[in-house]
């Protein structure tokens, strides 16, 4: 069953499951340009995740879902209001996978251990157990060249897992992959986040794929991007893309989503 909810934006926290907070996102504003002629980005955002709870972000272009995401994760700061991470610094998975190309799949991942402080004596070891966790056993010492696009987001979310962070924040990860390797990079993603118990703040414009992974789908309104709807997702996991509840959902998100489109239009 699932239940669709209106979350008031008035409520700072409004949606969490309980009182532990992963973060919270309390009256943010950013806006863009010079004063006089800033643009809005994001409007008034409240929203909190909670420790293990697994949330998407879904909108149109444009509409601020990045760069809530990159605020979140101490990238750039709000114009107005506050963001709380009381656990520490959230690890960030881009789109794009970003390994050095000049080192191995290990050693990329050994080098977010060292600025995480592991001793040096530890940081193989942890980089064969974290390529393990993402099922690329045996794959410590393959160059990046070596590896399909699957393969280097499996890699990606290693190193970002080697941060130690209970907050994992993931920006359209799987968005440039083909539809069978984001299928099953869904199930791994799936697999690790109730194996670590970690809080998740997913940005995807895929509809689909929102509601297959998450507990909580956000919907941001067009620009200036705020808190529109939410809804509760109580399908049991791992979930199928093509299964009949997911599809059911996901007409009514999209519906949501469209008129969301549609009044940005017509404004």
């Amino acid at each position: 069953m699932t239940t669709a909810l209106t979350t008031s934006p008035d409520v700072p926290g409004a949606g969490s499951p309980d009182g532990d907070t992963a973060v919270r996102i309390s009256h943010v504003h950013k806006t863009f340009g010079r004063p006089g002629t800033a643009a809005p980005v994001l409007e008034d955002i409240n929203l909190t995740v909670a420790p293990g709870e697994f949330v998407t972000l879904l909108g149109a272009s444009g509409c601020g879902k990045s760069t809530l995401l990159n605020l979140v994760a101490g990238l750039d700061k709000p114009t107005s209001g506050t963001i709380e991470v009381p656990g520490g610094r959230p690890a960030l998975m881009f789109q794009d996978h970003a390994l050095f190309p000049w080192l191995t799949a290990g050693k990329n991942i050994e080098l977010a251990l060292r600025l995480a402080g592991v001793p040096k004596a530890e940081r193989q070891p942890e980089a064969e157990r974290l390529l393990e966790l993402v099922r690329l056993k045996g794959s410590y010492k393959k160059r990046v060249h070596e590896l399909s696009g699957g393969m280097r987001q499996r890699v990606a979310l290693a190193r970002s897992l080697a941060q130690g962070s209970q907050v994992l924040l993931m920006d359209e990860p799987f968005a440039a992959l083909d539809a069978i390797t984001r299928d099953v990079l869904h199930d791994e993603i799936t697999r690790i986040w109730a194996e670590k118990r970690l809080a998740v703040l997913f940005v995807t414009h895929n509809v689909r794929e929102a509601v297959r992974l998450a507990q909580r789908v956000v919907l941001l309104s067009s620009r200036p991007g705020r808190v529109a709807k939410e809804w509760r997702i109580d399908l049991p996991q791992p979930r199928r893309i093509e299964s009949a509840g997911v599809a059911d959902l996901s007409i009514e998100i999209t519906e949501e989503l469209r008129g969301e489109i549609r009044r940005h239009v017509q404004h």
